[in-house]
């Protein structure tokens, strides 16, 4: 730490001549035309960041929590970050539904409906409605999304598909084996409940956003990236958290608000099961809407691959976390789970055990159960749909006597289910629909943003913000961090002392060349410089500090440089980086890299809280941290200054108008996603009021939540806008504040 260091420094006049000789030699070994080097040319820091990316298939294990009071706050934390990634928080107003329920199908105990409503305006979830006859009273509802089964609610097995299965055991009749979907509903509505059967984005009769764009996306496309009416998957979407992921949970959202209207349903007995993708909307649903009182998600809650389709993927879902414990946010409620020959076959010893505890923690034991049938492949055939039916039997308290056995069914085909005909047209799609979908998406949530509910604070609404950020930065700065340095190089430099050395987050295992200027009259401040060239930004080409600098340095303060990732020494032939890596992944869709790993962008911010923390907690104490960056290192600096708690004495940015909504490329280094969502740059800095901020150049209309935020905590004057960019007119303004 600084303190070793800076008593190691007052050893130096004390130095034998030799080893003053020695230390010349080594200061002039230093190319003064090139930045100072921390560790030998050729050698890069060793930090895990360097390291191969993680996608959907690596191994994602659960560590339960000791007690309840431990779980919450982890709770908390991964429900917003599934809320955020999927583009919910906030929450999308909910316009009314405009439901349709026509063309009643009688088939005897039961009926079929054909079902169509708007979960945004003119965006139709699609499906059947299964409802008992004979019953009275409000009944249990059950969702129940499909998956990727081919054609989806109209899917039906080859008959030597369905003779197989009933050979190997795992089908009894051949109608239920040719629609193991259509069965699974028939038999939850004998059973006495009310049964949505609803379309997956791009399937069956729910194709304005078609199959290939929502499930097989495999290119970027030109004409759908633009900075005013993109589509799916651009970097505009991206950068604003639109996916087919958020839409279709969205879309199950409102599924549930639809069955919650039913005159029919008890809102407090609801449930959902599905199989592989519907598995995952099951999971991802009971862990987001508090509601789902019992939940049976099958094939897909797994240690190992969480979820190949586009559909079950979306940037900064996965990181740091993944689908067990997605499972364990509904715990104590009821919730089965199942386990087949693929990816979930390890599951009753990876994940289950650890799933175990955690209801036990939460005194749930008795709620989960596993099936675990890894005889059979990927599937939702008879077997696990008899588990099923016991399983919502009991907690459902449906009442039936048990065994419950499966009958063969009448079989619907896809000319009788279909919602669309004459009297109820299918509505457009294709890609200017796709267009005006997501422009009202943003739209929408940019009026939440911009002109919050009257009825919440400031401070709440900062809030949401906040929450908001939290998730797309992925770190706030730490008290739990263990940093730590180690000491390289020290130069005596007349008045001050230049300290070459590595800072270690060991918590995160990553290391940053870092040099420290630090004046032998030290006035207790400390000064982190970003630079887009790392810590040569310090230095000019002559090997001399840079006149703000040299200002800073010789009015007492001590100047940090550091090489961010993918800067200086983190640069094997000191080419700056231009594309970020991605993960082996044919498909150009940002979510199988970024659902996993921070961006390059989110990783340069955690560098400048490390630095932020390694000063804070610095055993010298200083009294004052300020953060300035300049010449392209604003952005860094402005999502840093969000994130540090309010520790920065003062922060000075010229931003030079960077929005990430302007960026182009899903793998630019700047790439964000959820960058733009948040009010973009200035909703950034308006998190770090009332701490003083120095601007260059950043235009009226998009301060408004920057300027909102600071005249909230009556600190408008704490907001200095620079008329020139020049590095001195910052310092000058760095040292007029105390």
């Amino acid at each position: 730490m600084l303190l070793r260091l800076v008593s190691r420094f007052s050893k130096l006049p004390q130095m034998s001549a030799l080893e003053s000789l020695l230390l010349l030699v080594v200061a002039t070994s230093v190319s003064l035309a090139e930045a100072p080097r921390v560790l030998p040319k050729g050698q890069l820091p060793n930090d895990s960041r360097l390291e191969p990316l993680k996608d959907l298939n690596g191994y994602f294990p659960f560590t339960p929590t000791t007690s309840k009071e431990a779980w919450e706050p982890r709770v908390e934390q991964i429900r917003r970050q599934i809320l955020v990634a999927n583009g919910l928080w906030p929450m999308p107003t909910k316009t009314p539904l405009n439901a349709v329920v026509h063309g009643a199908i009688d088939m005897g105990d039961y009926t079929v409906e054909k079902v169509y409503f708007e979960s945004m305006p003119g965006f139709y979830v699609t499906g059947s409605l299964y409802r008992p006859k004979g019953k009275s009273g409000k009944l249990p509802g059950v969702l129940c999304p499909h998956g990727h089964w081919a054609n989806g609610r109209f899917y039906q097995n080859s008959p030597a598909a369905v003779q197989r299965e009933i050979e190997s055991g795992a089908e009894q009749f051949e109608t239920n084996g040719i629609s193991p979907l259509q069965a699974r509903c028939v038999h939850l509505a004998k059973l006495g409940c009310v049964v949505f059967h609803y379309d997956m984005i791009g399937y069956a009769d729910n194709t304005q956003i078609s199959f290939e764009i929502a499930h097989r996306f495999a290119k970027q496309r030109p004409e759908m990236n633009s900075s005013e009416n993109w589509g799916l998957f651009s970097p505009q979407a991206e950068s604003n958290l639109q996916s087919v992921m958020g839409l279709q949970t969205y879309n199950s959202i409102r599924a549930l608000d639809f069955l919650c209207e039913l005159s029919d349903v008890d809102a407090s007995r609801l449930a959902v099961t599905g199989a592989s993708g519907g598995g995952t909307q099951t999971m991802i649903l009971g862990a987001i809407d508090p509601r789902v009182a019992v939940s049976f998600p099958c094939v897909m809650v797994s240690t190992a691959m969480q979820g190949g389709c586009t559909c079950e993927n979306a940037c900064n879902l996965r990181i740091g976390t993944g689908n067990v414990e997605f499972a364990a946010l509904f715990a104590p409620k009821p919730q089965g789970l199942t386990a087949a020959d693929d990816w979930t076959v390890e599951l009753a010893k990876k994940g289950f055990p650890e799933l175990g505890i955690q209801y036990t923690v939460l005194e749930g034991w008795g709620n989960l159960f596993l099936l675990n049938r890894t005889e059979f492949k990927h599937n939702y055939n008879s077997v696990a749909r008899h588990a099923m039916y016991n399983f919502f039997n009991k907690h459902l308290k449906l009442g039936v006597k048990e065994p419950i056995k499966e009958e063969p069914i009448e079989l619907l085909s896809e000319e009788q289910m279909t919602v669309w005909n004459d009297q109820h047209p299918k509505p457009d799609g294709g890609a200017e629909f796709e267009r005006k979908l997501l422009q009202f998406w943003h739209r929408d949530i940019a009026e939440q943003l911009l002109h919050f509910d009257s009825s919440k604070s400031q401070a709440e609404h900062s809030e949401l913000i906040a929450g908001g950020v939290d998730i797309v930065i992925g770190r706030r700065l730490s008290n739990a961090d263990e940093i730590e340095e180690e000491n390289l190089r020290e130069f005596d430099r007349g008045n001050y002392a230049e300290i070459h050395a590595l800072v270690r987050n060991t918590t995160h295992r990553e290391e940053l060349p870092a040099v420290f200027l630090h004046p032998h009259d030290w006035n207790a401040r400390v000064v982190i410089w970003l630079n887009k060239h790392g810590k040569a930004g310090l230095f000019t080409e002559d090997g001399s500090l840079t006149p703000a600098v040299k200002q800073l340095v010789e009015a007492g303060n001590t100047v940090i440089g550091v090489d961010l990732l993918y800067q200086g020494e983190f640069l094997a032939d000191g080419t700056p980086l231009k594309s970020t890596r991605r993960v082996e992944n044919p498909r150009e869709a940002a979510c199988y890299t970024f659902g996993y790993n921070h961006t390059v962008f989110a990783k340069r911010v955690h560098d400048v809280l490390t630095m932020i923390s390694f000063a804070k907690h610095h055993e010298l104490k200083p009294k004052q941290i300020d953060l300035v960056g300049l010449a392209g290192a604003g952005h860094w600096a402005a999502a840093a200054a969000a994130q540090a708690n309010s520790e920065l004495h003062a922060v000075a940015v010229d931003t030079q108008v960077f929005r990430f909504a302007g960026v182009k490329d899903i793998h630019s280094p700047d790439f964000l996603p959820g960058g733009a969502k948040y009010g973009d740059l200035p909703g950034m800095l308006s998190l770090a009021a009332p701490t003083p901020l120095w601007l260059y150049e950043e235009s009226a209309l998009p301060m408004l939540n920057l300027l909102g935020s600071y005249a909230a905590q009556n600190a408008q004057d704490r907001i200095h806008q620079s008329k020139s960019p020049d590095a001195s007119a910052a310092v000058e303004w760095l040292l007029s504040i105390h």
